[in-house]
């Protein structure tokens, strides 16, 4: 049997790296962690405080996903303190979201999409929202 202790990282596909840090680090908030010396470019950076990783991996050609916000579709999930702040953070930064504060899951969850187009979801106990 395999004894799975945690997720260690996410890997994402992006086109452009200096655009996707500037979304990762502003809009986001995540900060960079030290990456081994590959031979193709990317970024690493934690998330949370238990050891997780997300990694950006550049890739030259198109990613995949052609629409906008498809809740349905392959993403990764960011659990955060507050609901409100998230949205009202994401509307500062004029970055559109799918709110579902009464998401049939029992928590609250905000989906939005990266530069490259990679959706994820925001999520948070339904106490935070309003």
């Amino acid at each position: 049997m395999i004894k799975i202790e945690a997720i260690h990282h996410v890997s994402l596909i992006v086109t452009d790296l200096e655009r996707a840090k500037q979304f990762y680090e502003t809009v986001v908030g995540l900060k960079p962690i030290a990456r081994p010396a590959f031979d193709f470019p990317g970024a690493w950076y934690a998330v949370g405080k238990t050891g997780q990783q997300l990694h950006l991996i550049v890739h030259n050609g198109e990613t995949k996903r052609t629409k906008g916000i498809d809740t349905r579709d392959g993403h990764f999930a960011i659990r955060v303190e507050s609901f409100e702040e998230t949205i009202s953070w994401l509307e500062k930064h004029q970055i559109e979201y799918k709110a579902k504060p009464d998401s049939i899951t029992g928590f609250a969850q905000i989906f939005i999409t990266d530069s490259d187009r990679n959706i994820i979801e925001f999520n948070a106990d339904r106490s935070s929202v309003r």
